[in-house]
């Protein structure tokens, strides 16, 4: 499995990316609905290229199931790439892409969060994370085109929660990560001992 706590610098770099673009969509006034939709397509590429390199950054170490992130990462990377490269694809077609995607992620970091119940504390942020990210996609599977600015702001806003629980997430993965190399225990480990369980897995 891949070492979540290896890899914090990606749930926060993922996180920032995630907040820029929200603010961008709710500040950026008489913006389309297209334009927003090419807009997040960037922000899913450059989501996905941060998650890929985080996975192949796993896998020589034998984490398992790395390919999970990789899986994640590719499907980001192909919204982007549909987003920009086919232009000739309505901008509803494009919503449903995306909407799947990140219930399709919604649900990856969900069974991530349940794996690590019995590892951390703190868990919670990635359910949440996941939680928020389904509950996105399914909002625009069920009402598409309620109306562009809704959509804009719907999008706006679930990107910026999304990355500031990203990086509140990379953080405390980045301070897990540091004790873990100092050997030094960290009270956010749920164990019943003094012993330092392994790092925690995203799978």
């Amino acid at each position: 499995m891949v070492d979540l706590s290896r890899n914090w610098w990606a749930l926060m770099l993922r996180g920032l990316v995630a907040i820029l673009f929200g603010i961008a969509a709710i500040a950026w006034p008489g913006i389309t609905l297209a334009s927003l939709i090419l807009l997040y397509g960037a922000f899913a590429l450059v989501g996905g290229l941060f998650t890929i390199a985080a996975a192949i950054a796993g896998r020589p170490r034998g984490e398992q199931p790395w390919w999970a992130m990789l899986i994640d990462g590719l499907l980001g990377v192909a919204v982007g790439i549909v987003a920009f490269a086919w232009p000739g694809i309505t901008a509803l077609a494009l919503l449903y892409l995306i909407a799947f995607w990140a219930v399709f992620t919604g649900v990856l970091e969900i069974i991530a969060a349940v794996r690590l119940r019995k590892e951390i504390e703190g868990e919670w942020l990635l359910a949440i994370s996941g939680l928020l990210s389904v509950l996105f996609g399914m909002a625009l599977i069920v009402r598409p085109m309620t109306g562009a600015l809704a959509v804009v702001w719907l999008i706006g806003a679930y990107s910026i929660a999304f990355g500031v629980l990203q990086i509140v997430l990379g953080f405390r993965m980045r301070t897990w990560s540091h004790l873990m190399i100092h050997g030094i225990g960290q009270p956010g480990i749920k164990s019943s001992d003094s012993m330092i369980k392994r790092p925690p897995n995203f799978a």
